[in-house]
């Protein structure tokens, strides 16, 4: 197995990873704008407060790990809905949106700073998590691979919710016609506030999942933010298929683009984005989710 393992093999396997941590991100974020229209610049926010969450809450064992994914619930929703109420009186107004949320963000970092400090902090996986497995000749973390293995559990529950469950098709209703979705007696601003709850969810879920990954420091949610908005903007707005393949793409641009030529990767993810913009034919339009 050593002579198919080599460090690139590792680099892109890091690539998949730090893809499925933007994806779980980003999948709320795209349905938000997508289904919500909402313009929340507060996104890569909600992260770090995940992150944040599970640095404070981490022990080294389950009860830390699990205490910090409930929290991120909690928070999660509750950021969500204080989102969803600070921008409900600029409905339609997304210039508007971009500046209100803009301005949450930057009073939720200067927050952050002060009660966190502005030291990089780093979170420990769980001790049954922390080791290293062997693949080939190199050690590649066992957390990581959890991580893989949970967003990609977290891939399949997102597109049966949107594809199979009663409430994605009734999210779905409401995108495609939410004059006829009223109609029909379906009340389309608390489904556009539960998306943006969820998506609020979502994001802090995957702060506290991902902090071992990508751990909290000031300047963390605006890098999430820059991110999630590449992923969403390539993958196409509401499109959680999109979303996918654009953050497995941008993974392996931001891992493998630093191994092969460091220092240029944000060149080449700026003109992957360019390229994509440029080719790709529209496959996800507003009514159309998944």
């Amino acid at each position: 197995m050593g002579g198919f393992v080599t460090p690139y093999t590792i680099t892109a396997l890091d690539g998949v990873a730090y893809g499925l941590l933007l994806f779980t991100i980003s999948a709320g974020l795209t349905v938000i704008v997508g289904v919500a229209g909402v313009f929340s610049m507060a996104h890569g926010t909600l992260y770090l407060a995940g992150a944040y969450l599970a640095w404070h809450l981490a022990d080294g064992g389950w009860t830390g790990l699990v205490l910090a994914l409930a929290a991120a619930v909690v928070v999660g929703a509750l950021g969500g809905t204080g989102l969803a109420a600070a921008v409900r009186p600029l409905t339609d107004r997304p210039l508007d949106q971009v500046l209100a949320t803009l301005g949450i963000a930057y009073i939720a970092a200067d927050q952050f700073i002060t009660i966190f400090g502005a030291e990089p902090r780093s979170v420990d996986p769980p001790q049954a998590l922390a080791g290293s497995l062997g693949l080939g000749d190199y050690q590649y973390p066992v957390y990581r691979l959890g991580f893989i293995a949970v967003g990609l559990a977290a891939v399949a529950a997102l597109f049966w919710f949107v594809q199979r469950s009663r409430v994605g098709a009734v999210v779905r209703a409401v995108v495609a016609d939410p004059g006829m979705a009223a109609a029909a007696g379906l009340r389309t601003s608390a489904v556009r506030t539960g998306v943006v709850v969820g998506g609020g969810v979502l994001a802090v879920t995957a702060g506290a999942l991902g902090a071992p990954v990508i751990g909290p420091s000031p300047g963390v949610d605006t890098t999430i933010l820059v991110y999630s908005l590449i992923v969403c903007v390539v993958g196409g707005l509401g499109s959680i298929r999109g979303a996918l393949l654009a953050a497995l793409g941008v993974g392996q641009i931001l891992t493998l683009g630093v191994a092969l030529v460091p220092g240029a990767a944000a060149f080449i993810l700026a003109a992957a984005m360019l390229a994509a913009l440029t080719i790709r034919r529209r496959t996800a339009l507003p009514g159309r989710p998944a």
